[in-house]
């Protein structure tokens, strides 16, 4: 007989492990997290469930709101570090779980910093542009 496993609003923690891991192995052993919105659910880190018991801020925002969220949060385990959290939903579209996990894309925000390039330029070199066009290798051949 083959196992079964269910997800629903009331998914317990150990329903979320097969498919968790699974993420977990995919994006290279980056923590990832999930619950549903009625019971707590998991943290998995370095391939073991850290906590069988766990909720962020992040997943309960997207259980409430219902959508995906690329954020940095304020509190919880992952204060400081970017998550990506995204909503399951029924075939009604109505949220029963979360998934999400460290966005180590959110690390390195391409837009961020293309907004930010002429102040990280004048704060590393004091000046922009930098190197100044006599500062350049070729000027200097």
């Amino acid at each position: 007989m083959m196992n079964r496993y269910i997800l629903s609003d009331q998914a317990e923690a150990t329903d979320w492990i097969p498919i968790c891991m699974a993420i977990h192995e995919m994006v290279g052993k980056l923590p990832v997290t999930a619950r549903s919105v009625g019971k707590p659910g998991i943290r998995i880190e370095e391939g073991v469930v850290v906590d069988a018991d766990y909720s962020g801020p992040i997943l309960e925002e997207v259980l409430t709101s219902g959508k995906l969220q690329k954020v940095t949060p304020t509190t919880g385990q992952y204060k400081g570090v970017p998550v990506i959290v995204a909503p399951l939903k029924d075939k009604e579209g109505n949220t029963f779980a979360a998934v999400g996990l460290v966005d180590i894309t959110g690390i390195f925000d391409l837009a961020t910093l293309m907004e930010h390039q002429s102040t990280i330029i004048k704060q590393v070199c004091g000046k922009d542009p930098c190197p100044l066009p006599t500062e350049q290798i070729r000027a200097k051949r």
